[in-house]
Formats: C-alpha cells, sequence, structure tokens
C-alpha cells in the first residue's frame, strides 16, 4: 500500500498508459523481463548480487549506466518485497535478525543514495575497495564450506554492518547482499535464517534508497523498471524455495562462488576502466 501511494503520486494514469505502449513497441523488454528473472533467482536463493546481476546484464543491452542504476533500484522495491514474502511464509527469517538490521540498514540506504547524488565522481574510489573485502569473505565462506563444523562466533556489530552495507548499497547499485550476508555467514550463521532475513530487510532498504533517489532526482525508463520488477517477481517463490531446500554446505559453496566471481569483476572492471 506504502509503495501503492508513492508509486502513483509521481505517476499519472496518462503516463501509465503511456508506458505500456512503450512496452509494447519495446524489442528489448524481453530481455529485461529475462534480466530480472536471472537476477532475482540468483539473490532470493543465495541472499545476494540481484543489483550487480541486473545492472550488468543491462549494460550490456547498451541501457546507460546512470539509467541502470536507477531502474534497478526502483526495481527492486518490488523484487525484494515478493522475496522478502516468500522467505517469510517459508520461515526462513529469523525475526531477531530481522529487527537488528532493519534500522540500520534504512538509514544506511538514505545515507549512500544523498551521498550519490552529492558525490558521484568519487564513488569509483568505493567500489574496488568493497570489492576486495567481499573477495576475501567469499574465500573465507568456501573454506569455511569445506570444513566438517562450522562453528558460530557472536558477532555484536550487525547494526554497524547493516548500516554500511544500506549505504554501499545505494551507491554502488548492489552491495547489501555481498556484504550483510557474506559477513555473517562467514562467522558460522545459518545461511537459511540469513538470506531469508537479509531479503527481507532488504525490501525496506530498497524502499528508502529508492525514495530519496526519486525525491532527488526522479523517475525515467519505464519499460527497464517494468521488465525487471515482473522477471524478479516471477522469480522470487521459486528462489525462496530453493534456499528452502538446499543443503547448508551447498547454499555456502554457491555462495561462496557467486561472491568471488561477483568481486573479481568488479576488480577487473575498474583495473580496466583506469588502467587499460
Amino acid at each position: 500500500m506504502v509503495v501503492g501511494h508513492l508509486l502513483f503520486g509521481y505517476v499519472s494514469v496518462d503516463r501509465l498508459g503511456n508506458v505500456w505502449n512503450s512496452l509494447l513497441a519495446d524489442e528489448n523488454f524481453y530481455f529485461y523481463l529475462l534480466g530480472g528473472f536471472i537476477a532475482q533467482m540468483i539473490d532470493g536463493a543465495l541472499g545476494m548480487a540481484y543489483g550487480v546481476t541486473a545492472t550488468t546484464f543491462l549494460l550490456t543491452l547498451g541501457v546507460p549506466p546512470s539509467v541502470a542504476s536507477a531502474s534497478v533500484h526502483s526495481s527492486e522495491i518490488f523484487t525484494s518485497g515478493v522475496s522478502g514474502y516468500m522467505h517469510l511464509k517459508f520461515g526462513n527469517v529469523n525475526s531477531k535478525l530481522f529487527k537488528t538490521l532493519l534500522i540500520p540498514g534504512v538509514v544506511g540506504a538514505i545515507l549512500g543514495a544523498y551521498l550519490l547524488t552529492a558525490l558521484e565522481e568519487y564513488i569509483y574510489i568505493v567500489k574496488p575497495i568493497v570489492a576486495v573485502y567481499t573477495l576475501i569473505l567469499g574465500v573465507l565462506i568456501l573454506k569455511k564450506a569445506l570444513m566438517k563444523r562450522i562453528e558460530k562466533r557472536p558477532f555484536k556489530k550487525i547494526g554497524w554492518l547493516a548500516m554500511l552495507g544500506g549505504s554501499l548499497d545505494a551507491i554502488g547499485g548492489g552491495g547489501w547482499g555481498p556484504i550483510v550476508s557474506s559477513t555473517l555467514i562467514a562467522r558460522g550463521r545459518h545461511p537459511r535464517y540469513t538470506i531469508g532475513s537479509v531479503n527481507l530487510t532488504e525490501f525496506f532498504v530498497s524502499l528508502a534508497s529508492s525514495v530519496t533517489f526519486v525525491t532527488l532526482i526522479g523517475f525515467s525508463h519505464w519499460q527497464v523498471i517494468v521488465g525487471l520488477i515482473l522477471g524478479g517477481m516471477v522469480a522470487a517463490p521459486i528462489a525462496a524455495t530453493l534456499s528452502r531446500k538446499l543443503p547448508i554446505k551447498t547454499m555456502m559453496i554457491l555462495v561462496g562462488i557467486v561472491v568471488i566471481v561477483v568481486s573479481l569483476r568488479i576488480i577487473y572492471t575498474v583495473i580496466q576502466s583506469n588502467f587499460m
């Protein structure tokens, strides 16, 4: 309901009609659907990489980087909402962890969205630092997955972790899952409940950053946003079911591989754009 009020507060009925007509005329619309489906399958099952996957997919279709980032953040309101609901329905959410992540994550998302619009030219410095951090986490997760016993160690700075994850997600177009899920799983938390709780929190984080972006820069490229939303909503229940049924060891191995691949890709992109 809140999302609906926000959406229709900015978009008229006439505008929606124009959007629908543009969807029918855009030959790339089905590719946007596919991109949303693939990104949400990965994010819903493994708790990360929606932003990175969707943004990469859009860039390969020739969508400008700024448009890709704004579109992904807008679509995440809906896809993360459906994904979070399905995880909650399937019992994948730890209520205590969710409550601990919620407020700091939202505050971080608002701050990150504001910083992105105010200091956009310096964002290139942040991405490689985050990528190196998540790369190390990916290796650590794989190492733990191959061990016979996962020892859970107390992690008392979850709130600060959520604030950092929310900020960097808004700034870099992705990072909530790789930072928050990876850190918690690497410290021994159960992958199923970590992924479910982080996914549910992601809805509120995405909503906060998107409302901030809309307030500052407005909406654009509805055909991209709608394609990502519809594709992601189809994938969300399937991904949540997979997350529930996959063995812990398998989930940790998959999470580790995804984190490592995404991190290496970001590092390579930074090196390519600055030194090659």
